[in-house]
């Protein structure tokens, strides 16, 4: 008997944040403060529903929204990286590198629980998100979820979740 697989992919020009960032690499070599205009994707992997589809389009585009709103115009900053230090005090987050020091409006930046703000690892972080939000509105756990975040035209990191 033949294996029927299906899904659905939403990819729209709104799905984009910009967002400032730095990552280490190497041990101690630290990038230089910059920024990306991301754009997200997501593949939503099930079976059908009652109503023939995977997922209703307009819930996952609607959810995926919200969260790449969340990271909009944000200095994106990881909070378990084992050398860069984020505290938040007084409406201000300060970070340290080594002899580096950063200061910037709380509300300006978005702390992560990540160990680096990598587009593979916000990606996971997309993918976590939406699953929470998807389960949250609408009671709906897909089979596989596939999230890609580029940040270059062409140059993508890709999270994939499967329960």
């Amino acid at each position: 008997m033949p294996q029927e697989s299906y899904s659905v992919r939403v990819r729209k020009t709104e799905l984009v944040f910009s967002a400032a960032h730095f990552i280490t690499f190497a041990g101690n070599i630290c990038e230089r403060l910059h920024g990306h205009n991301y754009r997200v994707t997501a593949e939503v992997f099930g079976p059908l529903d009652a109503n023939q589809y995977v997922v209703d389009f307009i819930a996952l585009r609607d959810e995926l929204k919200r969260i790449v709103l969340e990271l909009d115009h944000r200095m994106l900053l990881p909070t378990r990286h084992p050398t860069i230090h984020v505290v938040e005090q007084d409406n201000e987050v300060t970070v340290t590198f080594e002899d580096r020091r950063w200061v910037f409006p709380s509300g300006d930046c978005l702390l992560l629980p990540l160990v680096q703000t990598t587009a593979e690892l916000l990606a996971r972080h997309i993918a976590g998100r939406l699953l929470e939000r998807l389960d949250a509105a609408a009671g709906y756990r897909p089979q596989r979820l596939r999230i890609a975040v580029d940040e270059c035209e062409g140059q993508e990191g890709v999270y994939e979740w499967s329960a």
